[in-house]
């Protein structure tokens, strides 16, 4: 459950929010650049996922990371 709570730092959020933006950006205008240029019908849930999905790597990415250096300098604090 603490994992959670590194997912929902401020600090991760507000990183994988802009990864995500331009990732899920570059992802829309590759899978659904024709429908755009065109104003055809786009489709929802992909461009939903274009962006959730590089909001969860990120997201899952930097916890993990700030969860190991988080145990890496408990470790290191602990005497020998």
């Amino acid at each position: 459950m603490q994992f959670w709570r590194y997912c929902l730092a401020t600090a991760v959020m507000r990183t994988a929010l802009k990864v995500s933006l331009l990732v899920g950006t570059v992802l829309n205008v590759i899978n659904q650049g024709d429908a755009l240029l065109v104003w055809q019908g786009i489709s929802w849930p992909q461009l939903l996922l274009n962006y959730l999905t590089p909001y969860a790597v990120a997201s899952y990415s930097a916890a993990s990371t700030q969860r190991r250096l988080d145990q890496l300098l408990v470790s290191a604090e602990k005497p020998l």
